[in-house]
C-alpha cells in the first residue's frame, strides 16, 4: 500500500487521458469535471468545498486566488496545464506554502508555427481570399485580386525571444532571409550569432523598423497593454502585428481603430483580451485574422503536458520538488 492511497485530485476539465491514468497507477483517486467547458466561478469554489483535495490539475480558464484556496485548505499543489501562469496568484499561494506547476517548453515550436502561419498568411491574403470564393463572389482570375505583400527579406521584430521567439527567428531566417531584430529583458547571444538578429536598445525602436511584429512574452504588470495606441502609431502603415502570447498585451480597442483607420496594415490574433469575448468591431474587420487560442493545440503538445502536470503532483507526493515548480 502507497501512502498516496486516500489522496484525492481534482481535474478541472478533460484533458489528455494520460494524466488520468498516471495519477491513478500511482494510487490517486482522481475526479475530472465531466462537461467540455470551462468551469466557472462558482462551480470551482462549491466543487472544492464539496470534496477534500490533496492536489488541483487546473486549466489557464480557471482563476485561482485567495478565495479559490480558503474553498480548499487541504490542496497542497495546483498543478497548471499551461505555460504561462497569470491565472493563478502565485505570491499568495506561497504565503500559504501552496504548490504552483506549470508546463513550459512543449508548446515552443507548435506556438512558433502558428504565428509564422499567421504572418503568411496575413501576407498573401489567404484568408480573405479563402472567405471570398466562398460566399461565391470569385468569377475568374484577375491581376490584381487579392495582392499581397512579400515576406521573403522583410524585417521581422520579436518582442521576447525566449523559447517561442527564438523557434520563429529559426523560421524566419532560415526559411525566408528575413532580418530579425528584438527586444528582451536580456541578450540573447545565441539568436544573434544562429540568426543575426539584432536587438533593439527601445521597443520604440524596434516599432519603427519591423514589418512583421510578434508578441512572445509572458502577461506580467509591465506588459499589460504593452501594445497602446501610442505604440501602434509608430509602427509602420504597412506593418502587421501578430499576437500569440496573452490577450491583455494588446490593448485590444485601441487595435481595432488602428485597423480601421489603417494605421497598420492588418493583425492576426490567436489569444484577447477578454476572451473568449472580442472587443466590438473586431470580427467584422477585413484585415484581422482571428483563431480560437490554438496555438499549442498539438496531440504530441497536449499529451507531454497531460504528463507534465500529472508527473508534478506524482513528485509533490513523493517529498521531491517538482520539475516545474514556479513558486
Amino acid at each position: 500500500m502507497t501512502k498516496n492511497i486516500g489522496k484525492k485530485v481534482f481535474i478541472t476539465r478533460k484533458i489528455p487521458d494520460l494524466a488520468e491514468k498516471m495519477l491513478r497507477e500511482n494510487d490517486f483517486d482522481v475526479d475530472v469535471w465531466p462537461r467540455d467547458r470551462a468551469m466557472s466561478r462558482k462551480e470551482i469554489i462549491k466543487r472544492l468545498k464539496k470534496e477534500k483535495y490533496d492536489a488541483v490539475l487546473c486549466l489557464l480558464t480557471d482563476k485561482m486566488d485567495a478565495k479559490i484556496f480558503d474553498a480548499s485548505p487541504a490542496t497542497k499543489i495546483f498543478a497548471n496545464y499551461a505555460t504561462g501562469y497569470d491565472n493563478i496568484d502565485v505570491e499568495e499561494a506561497k504565503r500559504r506554502n501552496i504548490a504552483v506547476t506549470n508546463t513550459p517548453g512543449v508548446s515552443s515550436i507548435a506556438v512558433a508555427e502558428h504565428a509564422f502561419a499567421m504572418m503568411l498568411a496575413l501576407t498573401t491574403r489567404l484568408v480573405e481570399g479563402d472567405t471570398f470564393i466562398r460566399k461565391g463572389k470569385y468569377l475568374g482570375w484577375a491581376p490584381m485580386n487579392f495582392v499581397g505583400t512579400d515576406f521573403t527579406g522583410k524585417t521581422i521584430g520579436l518582442i521576447g525571444v525566449g523559447n517561442i521567439g527564438s523557434q520563429v527567428a529559426r523560421m524566419a531566417y532560415g526559411g525566408f532571409g528575413a532580418k530579425i531584430i528584438y527586444t528582451d529583458i536580456r541578450q540573447n547571444r545565441e539568436v544573434e550569432e544562429k540568426y543575426g538578429a539584432q536587438k533593439c536598445e527601445s521597443l520604440e525602436s524596434l516599432l519603427a523598423q519591423a514589418d512583421m511584429v510578434s508578441l512572445h512574452v509572458p502577461l506580467i504588470d509591465s506588459t499589460y497593454h504593452l501594445i497602446n495606441e501610442t505604440r501602434l502609431k509608430m509602427m509602420k502603415p504597412t506593418a502587421f502585428l501578430i499576437n500569440t502570447s496573452r490577450g491583455p498585451v494588446v490593448d485590444e480597442a485601441t487595435l481595432v481603430k488602428a485597423l480601421q483607420n489603417k494605421t497598420i496594415r492588418g493583425a492576426a490574433l490567436d489569444v484577447f483580451e477578454f476572451e473568449p469575448r472580442l472587443a466590438f468591431g473586431l470580427a467584422k474587420l477585413s484585415n484581422v485574422i482571428l483563431t480560437p487560442h490554438i496555438a499549442s493545440a498539438r496531440e504530441s503538445v497536449r499529451r507531454e503536458m497531460a504528463r507534465l502536470s500529472a508527473q508534478s503532483i506524482i513528485d509533490f507526493f513523493a517529498g521531491k520538488t517538482p520539475e516545474n515548480k514556479v513558486n
